[in-house]
């Protein structure tokens, strides 16, 4: 009896310090990136420490206003604080887009930060230039999401989805170009754009479609699309002739 409760005593001393470990983990990992950000982004600190005075400085009036200032200072803080820490979040993820726009598999990255029942194929056509066409399927039906040259983009995509088609019958199908043209969706809006469109089908359907477009997933011809943003220059070249092997 007594070992046991000196094994659970040391098994709770050990995700006591295992959950402190996390802690500081994340606590580095966050004041890494606040400072990455801050070396780009210029207003990014008066802005945080502006929108905490306000906020504060707003809950601290309201309350003065009922007769209890001091109880609504805390509460000032706190919100202002929450708000700030949202405000960074979007400006460090407006930083990230920017500089993922314009390069070869930002489009692929994106796709892969939906959140909710989406099933994203990267590459499932593409050329030597690293041009490439994502499927995802969704409540929606099928989006055929395009990145690169448009010239050659749109021929990419009327293929892919001349393939498709044959396979999901009546299920619409959608199109879209990433890029910054009148008729292209830009990278950072990509997410929004999918999101928005109307829920057509539901799980179950969803379920059937991803097990006939898996028969054409393994006859793709279309190249390996590098994870994440491809640098320029050497590497990119790099690439470039690593496609063409295959």
């Amino acid at each position: 009896m007594a070992k046991a409760q000196k094994l659970d005593k040391e098994q709770r001393k050990a995700l006591k310090a295992a959950r402190k470990a996390r802690s500081r983990e994340r606590r580095s990992q966050l004041w890494q990136a606040f400072k990455m950000q801050r070396k780009q982004d210029k207003w990014l600190l008066p802005i945080l420490v502006g929108t905490i005075v306000v906020t504060t400085a707003v809950l601290f009036g309201i309350g003065a206003l009922l007769g209890a200032q001091w109880l609504f200072l805390p509460f000032g803080l706190i919100l202002g604080v929450l708000l700030a820490f949202i405000i960074f979040g979007r400006r460090m993820t407006q930083s990230v887009y920017k500089k993922a726009d314009g390069q070869p598999g930002a489009a692929a990255w994106a796709l892969e930060s939906l959140r909710g029942p989406w099933i994203v194929s990267n590459a499932v056509a593409g050329t030597t230039h690293l041009d490439a066409v994502h499927r995802v399927l969704g409540r929606p039906g099928v989006i055929l999401v395009g990145e690169g040259a448009p010239h050659r983009v749109k021929s990419l995509l009327a293929q892919e989805k001349k393939r498709v088609a044959r396979l999901v019958g009546n299920t619409p199908i959608y199109e879209i170009i990433v890029g910054n043209d009148d008729d292209q969706i830009p990278l950072a809006k990509l997410q929004k754009a999918v999101n928005r469109l109307p829920k057509n089908i539901n799980r179950k359907q969803m379920d059937a479609l991803e097990s006939r477009l898996a028969a054409i997933a393994s006859r793709s011809g279309g190249p390996a699309m590098p994870k994440g943003p491809v640098p320029g220059g050497g590497r990119m070249k790099n690439v470039q002739r690593t496609i063409r092997r295959r």
